[in-house]
């Protein structure tokens, strides 16, 4: 190598230096890796933030550190985050009047298989009641009806 390309060289790994990002701080980082993890990925959805390879994950951790890195505290952040992405970006959305059916949707999922279920078992316990011998249910009762013909 010759003295000009050594200069370019050093000039550049200094730059590079340089240019570090400032939240290299242990606790600073670890801060904002627990933050990452209570944001979702925007392309994956099923991802936390820290989770994702998607190149807009990147960014958006890319700018979580940048706040963390300028001294905003994660309410801050996330409130910031919210406001550009709506509470979507949040992993856990608070519970209001517009995230209802995202919290109890699966409760009211769940509510209404357990009453069909139900209503399905008793109709077929008072089909056999009906259907003649007692103790009888309705698949011997039709069986029996079929080996009669």
């Amino acid at each position: 190598m010759n003295v000009v390309t050594r200069w370019a060289v050093a000039l550049g790994c200094s730059l590079a230096i340089g240019a570090a990002p400032a939240w290299s701080d242990g606790a600073l980082d670890a801060r904002l890796r627990s933050l990452e993890d209570q944001l979702r990925c925007l392309v994956c959805q099923n991802q936390t933030l820290a989770e994702s390879n998607a190149p807009l994950a990147e960014d958006l951790r890319k700018e979580v550190r940048e706040l963390g890195a300028s001294g905003k505290s994660d309410d801050e952040i996330r409130a910031y985050l919210v406001a550009r992405y709506g509470d979507f970006v949040l992993y856990k959305p608070p519970v209001k009047p517009v995230t209802y059916l995202l919290w109890f949707g699966p409760f009211l999922l769940l509510a209404t298989g357990v009453a069909a279920w139900w209503v399905l078992v008793h109709r077929r316990t008072r089909a056999a009641a009906d259907s003649g011998a007692p103790g009888e249910t309705a698949a011997a009762a039709r069986a029996r009806v079929l080996l009669d013909d």
